[in-house]
Formats: structure tokens, sequence, C-alpha cells
């Protein structure tokens, strides 16, 4: 009998044991959030068309619950890319940036909390749409503590609209491939929140010059020429608010860059109700890594706003120039772009478009099959033509 409640104590505290594990396991996963219709249990999602939350199933508006829970995670996850990006050395940028693109790279699966599908993901990974159900899951953990987003601009235009821009834009493209605007092809196109860091500088800047006048005239047949000096000084301070810098290492600069202007007028606090219906993800680059190019942009505009307040001499010799920022700060927010991804030939072409004013940047790839039977059907006429013309020429 000993024997027996010895054996089953120790099968009680493996089960135990077992299942304190699993749990632990399952708190430090936590972090899922989905919005269901309370009408229908439907997947909520916000409508960039009428600007609150839509359940597409009943089609009733502001109808979403919360519902948290939990994410199996598999897969090689480190929810701390910033710590590598910082473990790889302060003073070496490069080397810095590097490990932010290697961390940014790391792949995980998470179990979808609605229909048990594995939803492929990276590691910065906030919202994404499960390739089985379809539903909208918001990973909390990448939306909350230091990756807790300050302000975001919600989507302006919907699916349906950014369509018909890049149709618009390049319907007249005839050497473009069939598919290229096709339902089916267009049908990938998916709206996407990209972390951007938002940097606020005071500045004193100043300029000391020498600039000349130069003024001439003629009288009888002697021309004259008059040359004024003047001693050139200003001392302005210029604000900078907002001067945006995206944190994603997989979106390309050049291309966020050109995505701007955004109306910032129209930044709204962040919830993550937003997010339902988008994909997102939480800034891969830390705020100092990327500063450089939010100094670079303040630099150049302070030099122009010097440049443009002594305008008007015939020439201006600088002397001496300063840029001091007095005050610094930087808050981390999300902007929407749409995105449509064609690959042709092996080779992709990705098309960007402003979620907020509907700018749309990207390449229309090129059909050589397409090109060579124009060329082709315009030799075929012109030599019809030019058989015409012989023919009546011969009759003449």
């Amino acid at each position: 009998m000993y024997f027996t409640i010895w054996k089953y104590d120790g099968i009680y505290g493996k089960i135990k044991k077992f299942y304190e594990e699993k749990c632990r396991k399952r708190q430090k996963a936590r972090g899922k959030m989905i919005f269901r219709c309370k009408n229908c249990g439907g997947n909520v999602v916000y409508s960039p068309e009428r600007k609150k939350m839509f359940c597409p199933f009943c089609e009733s508006e502001d109808s979403e619950e919360r519902e948290d829970g939990v994410i199996e995670t598999s897969g090689e996850e480190n929810g701390t890319a910033e710590g590598t990006v910082q473990a790889a050395g302060a003073g070496q940028p490069v080397s810095r940036m590097a490990a932010a693109e290697g961390a940014a790279q790391k792949k995980v699966t998470k179990v979808c909390p609605n229909c048990g599908g594995e939803i492929p993901m990276t590691v910065n990974t906030s919202a994404t749409q499960c390739p089985y159900c379809d539903n909208y899951v918001i990973v909390d953990d990448q939306i909350s503590g230091a990756y807790t987003p300050h302000m975001l601009i919600p989507f302006h235009m919907g699916k349906e609209v950014c369509k018909k821009l890049i149709r618009d834009k390049f319907e007249k493209c005839i050497f473009a491939p069939t598919d290229f605007l096709s339902e089916v092809r267009m049908n990938g196109i998916y709206g996407e929140y990209v972390p951007f860091w938002f940097y606020d500088y005071n500045t004193n800047c100043t300029f000391h010059g020498e600039g000349t006048k130069v003024r001439s005239w003629t009288t009888g047949n002697t021309q004259y020429t008059e040359t004024s000096y003047y001693d050139i000084v200003r001392d302005m301070d210029i604000d900078f608010v907002k001067i945006p810098v995206d944190a994603s290492v997989g979106m390309p600069d050049d291309v966020m860059d050109l995505m701007e202007p955004f109306d910032y007028k129209e930044l709204q606090e962040f919830k993550p109700e937003y997010l339902s219906g988008f994909h997102s993800e939480r800034y891969n680059m830390t705020s100092d890594l990327v500063e450089s190019r939010a100094k670079a942009k303040m630099q150049e505009d302070a030099q122009k706003m010097l440049h443009d307040s002594y305008s008007g001499y015939s020439s201006v010799r600088k002397m001496g120039e300063n840029i001091n920022v007095t005050d610094s700060s930087v808050s981390y927010g999300l902007l929407p772009v749409w995105k449509y991804d064609y690959s042709y030939k092996g080779k992709e072409y990705p098309f960007y478009v402003n979620g907020q004013t509907g700018k749309l940047v990207g390449t229309a790839p090129i059909s050589k099959a397409k090109v060579w039977a124009y060329a082709g059907t315009l030799g075929v006429t012109l030599a019809a033509i030019l058989c015409m013309v012989n023919a009546i020429a011969s009759l003449v």
C-alpha cells in the first residue's frame, strides 16, 4: 500500500510539474488579441471608408469586443531585437545596423487562436492575418511596454480605392505584363502600418558672411559699376517638429522618404483597434541608430532657411555658420502604407501607396514579349504601307 501511494505521488508530481511548465510557457507567450463582433462572432476590422470598426459578416458598426488570450509559439523567437542591436557595440553604427537587419529577419510561427493554424511571421510582427481563417491577429506583446506606439495616422483609403489608383496610374503602360493589373494579382494588396520615429529639435542657427550688391549704369560714353559691401549677420531660433524616419529594416529608406508628406494634423492617439484589418510591425531599429537621417534633414532645412534669409545679394561669402541643437525629443508612431508585391520573371516589383494621401511609388515591369510583338506589328504595318505606296506609284 505504501508503495502504491508513493508511485501515485510520483506520477502526480510529474503531472503537476508538466502543467506548471506548460502554464509558464503559455504565460510567457501571452499576447493574442482579436476583435470579435458581439452580434455574430465574426472578425471586426477597422474600415477606412467608415472611419470606424466594421464587421464584414453582419455589416454592423462599432460592434467589436476585444478578446485576449494566448498564442502558442514555436520556432526561434527573440523578443529583444533591440538588445541584440545594442549589444553589437556602441560607436559602431555599421555593425549595429547589420545586427538590426539580422535580428529583423528571424522567423517564428504562432498558432492562430481562432482556427489553430500556424501563422508565419517575424519576431517584429505586431499584426497579421491568419492564412487559413483570414482572421486578423494582433500580437499584444509587440504593442505594449517599450513598443507601445505613442500615435498613428489611420488608413484613410481602403483596398479598392488603392487598386483603382494603381490601375489609373499604369493602365496606359502598353508594355506591362498582361496580368500586372489583373484582379487576381491585385487582390494581394495589403495595408501595413510602418514604424516611424518622430524627432523634435529646438535649434539656434547663426550665420555670418559678407554680401555684395552690384549696380551698373552708363553716363554718356562711360559705364560705371558700384559694388557695395554688407556685413550679414543672422541669429535665428528654428523649431522642427516631427521629422519622420522609418524604423523598419524591411522598408527601403528612399521609398519611405518618397512617401512623404503625411498630414500630421491627423495623428491619433494609438489604439489597437486601428490595427485590425491590417499588417503591422514594431520598430526594429532604435531611435539613436537612425537619428543621423533626422539630423541630416534638419540641417538641410535649417541651411535653406538661413540661405533664404539673406537672398537678394549679388554674391555672398560665408564666414561662419552654426546650427546648434538646444533641445530635442523623440516619439514613436505608425504610418499607413498600402503595398502591392508583383513578381515577374524572377524579379520583384514592389509598389507603395501612401495610405493617407494616395501618393504612389513604383515602376511598372516591361514585358519583352509585348515589346517584340509591338515592334513586329509596327514593322508589318509599315511594310504594308510601303507596298501600297509602290503599287500606287506603278499605276501612275
